[in-house]
């Protein structure tokens, strides 16, 4: 199912086939997807696996940059595309997300990111790092809400220390693993879709406590009024 994905995808999506089409290129073009991918209106690019597969490249001696400043290159990419996103949003609001039938700049898109940030707060800056499309219009979400520069910064650069390195690091940890070697595609797209676990965690632990506050106004709404009626009649 996964290698049948795969083949599916455009090819500018599949992260071995790009940076072997890099070449000696490939860490300053990674560096420019993730820039453009954390905040500059263009969510549809392979963020999460393509730093894995840098992180693998390193290891393999096909990306010939020390790992140390691969990452910090990665977290600075990262963090300075998050700012260019809240600027964009911070100038320019929502005003560019108005038809429906848009291909990236869909109205819905903006309306679930208001909704993620919403639930989480200055933290969603971390979390959304996770997960596809939401990171890069949370920070246009975050400027046209004219959110502190100062609070925006910080969680943004937490969620770019976390994210850009942490990702990498794992891809070069398993990049001498043969089982990894034989099955890329695969275990690039299992990334993709690990990484969404914890929201639908969140999502469904949400959903059970949104339950059962419900339950317990209902249940709760009789007892208040016969505890009343006692009260009265008392």
């Amino acid at each position: 199912m996964l290698p049948l994905v795969a083949m599916l995808m455009p090819s500018w999506m599949d992260p071995e086939y790009l940076l072997n089409w890099l070449g000696d290129w490939a860490l300053w073009g990674t560096l420019l997807v993730v820039f453009i991918e954390c905040g500059v209106l263009f969510p549809i690019l392979p963020g999460d696996s393509l730093l894995f597969a840098v992180g693998l490249f390193i290891a393999r001696g096909t990306i010939d940059v020390p790992l140390w400043l691969a990452c910090v290159l990665l977290t600075v990419a990262a963090f300075l595309g998050n700012v260019s996103g809240y600027y964009i949003g911070r100038f320019l609001g929502t005003s560019l997300f108005t038809n429906p039938n848009a291909r990236f700049l869909k109205p819905k898109y903006i309306e679930q990111t208001h909704e993620f940030f919403a639930r989480y707060g200055a933290r969603a800056l971390v979390m959304a790092r996770f997960v596809p499309i939401v990171r890069t219009f949370i920070t246009i979400v975050a400027g046209a809400g004219r959110m502190d520069p100062k609070r925006f910064f910080l969680w943004t650069a937490i969620g770019a220390v976390i994210w850009a390195p942490g990702i990498t690091l794992l891809g070069h940890a398993l990049g001498n693993v043969q089982f990894i070697h034989d099955h890329l595609e695969s275990a690039l797209i299992l990334l993709v879709v690990v990484s969404l676990v914890p929201m639908a965690v969140e999502y469904l632990l949400a959903r059970r406590r949104s339950r059962a506050a419900g339950a317990d106004a209902k249940h709760g709404a009789p007892k208040h009024a016969a505890t009343k009626h006692a009260a009265t009649r008392d």
